[in-house]
């Protein structure tokens, strides 16, 4: 290898096995045990794997799947696939069988690690459908045991033969890895295809490394992070904080148990570097104010009360602006009494700093979390992008932008809004897609990002919308949907909404309730309900939703650009919107336009003067097989508070 600063993930990983060969690099929540790997550990795993892989056949150019949970071995395989040159495509642990096929055929794929028996099964069950997948290595051997099929190998199998291959070519390993080039393709990341198919993102070392150690310089990151690697490993986000960014710097990534202990593991691992897409926040606070339900009245006053102190006073103590003395002492109580006891609850006592990207945050959850002492910040970006276009920086985070450009990226509003970037982390191609490419990348370098949006006086990036989703009612009033769908689902009783009303009279909305938030809710009103449907049914939920909606009506009123934005008309829907059925992207974006083709009967129903609607809808169950739904559904009328504007103007004429 030569002098030069590494311009590859697998020599990164050689130099941080000489640098910091004893400093933790990767742990994992094993049977409620955390075990802990050294980078010099990492280092001998990896060479492993990728010796095993080349025995089997696994040649430079190759691609390799990698689907499961996240797991130390599964972050193993990155390096390792790319170590050898070959291309690692990670698909989402969710996806069903036809989406893996999809991916698999499309990336030509001839190699799949697997996390489980589950994965296995889904690999087994599209092998005809993907004649290049040619090897499947499955990383937990429980349940494995009678699987006779000859292209099925375990993964310590694998590692063992790579030792062997090892002992025989010493030189091999460094010798594969010296050939990388920052200029090779590091990794193809599929989007989440909210409008059809996903789209495979091609991305190389040049585009990944500068980007990443940008924003490492950006925020002052140092090999001493900890962060809990808990999101799913084919989102661009995860990739890069988790595996990215911790082999440019060289700190710990960490793994949950399984994704239902999650919270638990966070709290004992105690990250100072932590991101979570808005969805993730939402959960969050959900189970906070729940629990604040649950308490006795003390509790819930003590707690509402210095909630507001924290509203008042935390964001500016956070951004050392001037607070009053009382304000300040007030909230150093409430750190004592509530926030403090809180943060350490949630897991986010060390935090130094968190993001939040994926789509737009609302804006009182994000003044919530900031209120108690966290610094909370948005970066904008996007696969295409490596992440990192906009950060906000320390001081200047604020709910209603995105930050401005880091180093290298250069952001221009085009004249139909549209944000338009150019940075060293632009990505080179969509994979076996010209048109796609042509269509998103410039000859000049000029990437459309699809999002509307312009630059505050600060020179912060304000996203309205995708562009395609920016509308306007038949009024003329300007629609931005995502904008009214955030506003609603920071109540906790709320999981997701879907606002209509381009080129209509005026705003409706599909709302899908929180199960777990309503049912305890439901439950301390003895309130009895045997499942979703019938839950969301009920008139004393349609009470509590229509409460939520009037207070995001009483908001939009307060704010002349939004007052036209009121929500006249709303139901409960029958069912979640679920990724199975194509309603959501496996990172839970909603599928705006499917979901209006798919309930369009509702659709209408809100736009007549019926007070009812009925829908038939066809569900996936988990294993694969559909059936269909029937529902009547209620729809509420809402009142419209009069718009600040108005008022002020029927003030003064009078």
């Amino acid at each position: 290898m030569t002098s030069s600063a590494p311009d590859t993930f697998p020599k990164l990983l050689l130099e941080h096995a000489r640098l910091r060969p004893n400093q933790p690099a990767n742990r994992e929540k094993e049977y409620g045990i955390w075990q802990s790997w050294t980078w010099a550990q990492v280092a001998a795993e990896v060479e492993a794997l990728a010796c095993g892989l080349s025995a089997l056949g696994f040649a430079r150019g190759d691609k390799l799947a990698i689907i499961g949970d996240n797991r130390p071995r599964l972050y193993w395989a990155i390096a390792a696939t790319q170590a050898l040159g070959g291309v690692p495509v990670p698909i989402y642990q969710d996806s069903i069988a036809e989406e893996m096929a999809f991916v698999l055929d499309h990336a030509e794929v001839r190699f799949a690690i697997a996390e489980d028996q589950e994965q296995i099964d889904k690999l087994v069950a599209i092998k005809e459908r993907c004649p290049l997948l040619e090897v499947g290595i499955f990383s937990d051997p429980r349940g494995m045991r009678h699987y006779a099929q000859p292209y099925l190998h375990d993964y310590a199998a694998v590692q063992e033969r790579g030792r062997e291959f090892a002992r025989g070519e010493p030189a091999f390993f460094r010798g594969e890895i010296a050939k990388g080039r920052g200029s090779d393709t590091a990794i193809i990341l599929y989007t989440s295809g909210t409008t059809g198919r996903p789209k495979g993102v091609v991305l190389t070392f040049d585009n990944i490394i500068p980007t990443a150690k940008n924003a490492i310089e950006f925020e002052g990151l140092t090999d001493r992070e900890e962060l809990l690697a808990y999101l799913p490993m084919a989102w661009i986000g995860e990739h890069i904080f988790s595996y990215a960014e911790a082999y440019c710097v060289g700190f710990c990534a960490s793994c949950p148990e399984s994704q239902a202990t999650v919270m638990v593991d966070l709290r004992e691992l105690g990250p100072t570097f932590f991101f979570a897409p808005p969805r993730i926040f939402e959960n969050i606070l959900t189970q906070v104010m729940i629990r604040m339900e649950d308490a006795g009245w003390a509790k819930r006053k003590l707690f509402r009360y210095f909630l507001n102190v924290a509203k008042r006073a935390g964001p500016p103590i956070l951004d050392r602006r001037p607070v009053a003395l009382v304000d300040r002492a007030l909230y150093w109580l409430g750190n004592v009494l509530v926030y403090g006891p809180l943060k350490n609850t949630l897991g986010l006592s060390r935090v130094r700093v968190a993001y939040t990207a994926g789509e737009a945050i609302g804006p009182d959850l994000f003044t919530f979390y900031r209120s108690l002492g966290i610094n909370l910040k948005q970066l904008y970006g996007m696969t295409e992008s490596s992440v990192f276009l906009c950060i906000q920086k320390d001081g200047a985070a604020r709910p209603d932008t995105v930050g401005a450009p880091i180093k290298d990226v250069e952001i221009r509003i085009a004249e139909d809004g549209e944000v338009l970037f150019r940075s060293p982390g632009a990505f080179q191609n969509y994979h076996k897609n010209p048109e796609a490419t042509a269509e998103a990348k410039r000859p000049d370098g000029w990437v459309h990002t699809g999002d509307s949006g312009f630059f505050d006086s600060d020179g912060q990036l304000k996203i309205l919308d995708r562009a395609r989703d920016v509308g306007r009612l038949d009024g003329g009033e300007l629609l931005a949907p995502k904008f009214i769908e955030n506003k609603l689902k920071f109540f906790p009783y709320i999981k997701e909404a879907v606002a209509f009303g381009d080129d209509r009279p005026f705003v409706t909305a599909f709302v899908n309730i929180d199960l777990e938030a309503v049912g305890d809710w439901a439950e301390r009103r003895n309130l009895a309900y045997g499942s979703y449907q019938e839950l969301a049914a009920e008139d004393a939920v349609y009470d509590l939703v229509q409460g939520c909606v009037e207070q995001v009506n009483r908001d939009f009123a307060a704010e002349p650009a939004v007052s036209g934005s009121q929500i006249r008309r709303f139901l409960i829907l029958h069912k979640e919107l679920d990724a199975d059925d194509g309603e959501l992207t496996r990172t839970r974006k909603v599928r705006r336009r499917i979901i209006a083709t798919r309930y369009q009967p509702l659709v209408e129903a809100l736009y007549s003067n019926r007070t009812t609607g009925y829908i038939e809808t066809e569900i996936t169950y988990e294993d694969g097989r559909t059936g269909l739904m029937r529902a009547e559904l209620a729809i509420r009328d809402i009142g419209t508070p009069m718009p600040m504007v108005e008022r002020l103007a029927l003030k003064k004429a009078s």
